[in-house]
């Protein structure tokens, strides 16, 4: 049994570290797709979601899946919904009110405080002493990594920006936490497909304010579907994969691969240069991503048998 529970975990580790990994792919693809459409960051953010959940819904068409027949699985579909289109309106109401660099630290960083938060309080997993070090080491490699916001904000738009990008923590926290506990008959797939499609659709009243139409080109085409498909419907379906496995204690610090490697494209594709301060806060991340990934889940979840 104990072997069976070691070789689960394991690959949810391996379906995390992907999730994380192909995130930081979004950065670079939305900042590409914007500079080619002209598109405000919150009608790229909608479309993401309803590229990449579209395209899943027109997969589970095409492999007739069965789609989700009681009430506690479209409920689940529901609460991702809302928390997908609640986490994209918060961040980028965030950036929009501080900055880029502060929105990023606080959301980011903040997410692995809450799950832990939600944990200790559910009575899911306590927080122990390794954890909270390695937590507190993960922080520390981010605030480096991404720095200290340096633009001329004024105290209200800080504030603002901190709230917003707390609460965008909060919603992603929170559909980690719910979503590490299996749904009989909804599967990774499906759950990102129609959540992020109604999270689309709830994004949408808000981007069409912005403007969300552009002059299609094969380029931004393909920037478009990239951007759907790579950071959204395979990254987030891997991430709802190997939530149940993993834990969400540990999916949330993994999430940190993010700026990791979105920092790793920035400057080899942007050409963005990473400060000596910089490079010592990657290396603090990934200390903190092995010590992670050597910790055992313990917080009660029960294996998944599909």
């Amino acid at each position: 049994m104990s072997i069976s529970l070691s070789t689960t975990s394991r690959s949810g580790l391996v379906y995390l570290v992907g999730a994380g990994m192909l995130w930081g792919t979004g950065g670079l693809l939305g900042t590409l797709l914007g500079r080619a459409t002209g598109l405000s960051p919150i009608a790229v953010a909608t479309c993401r979601l309803a590229v990449g959940g579209l395209l899943l819904v027109a997969l589970l068409f095409a492999t007739r899946r069965p789609w989700p027949r009681n009430l506690l699985a479209w409920r689940r579909i529901g609460a991702v919904a809302v928390l997908a289109a609640a986490f994209q309106a918060c961040y980028f109401g965030a950036v929009a009110a501080s900055s880029v660099s502060g929105a990023t630290l606080i959301t980011i960083g903040a997410s692995p405080v809450v799950v832990a938060l939600l944990e200790q309080l559910t009575g899911r997993r306590a927080v122990d002493g390794r954890r909270a070090a390695t937590i507190g080491l993960a922080l520390s490699g981010l605030a480096l990594l991404v720095g200290v916001p340096s633009d001329d904000v004024g105290s209200t738009g800080l504030l603002t920006g901190a709230a917003l990008a707390v609460a965008a923590a909060a919603a992603f926290a929170t559909v980690t936490v719910i979503s590490a506990q299996p749904v009989s008959g909804l599967d990774s797939m499906t759950t990102t497909g129609l959540g992020f499609t109604g999270g689309a659709v709830l994004l949408a009243p808000l981007a069409i304010t912005t403007g969300i139409t552009f002059a299609p080109t094969p380029g931004s085409v393909a920037l478009l579907a990239a951007l759907g498909l790579v950071p959204t419907a395979i990254a987030y379906t891997l991430y709802f994969r190997g939530l149940p496995d993993a834990g969400p204690g540990t999916a949330a610090i993994l999430a940190l691969l993010e700026p990791l490697t979105g920092a790793i494209l920035a400057a080899i594709v942007l050409s963005e240069r990473l400060t000596p301060l910089g490079l010592l806060g990657a290396g603090l991340l990934i200390v903190a991503l092995i010590l992670t990934s050597n910790q055992p889940n313990t917080g009660g979840v029960a294996p998944r048998r599909d």
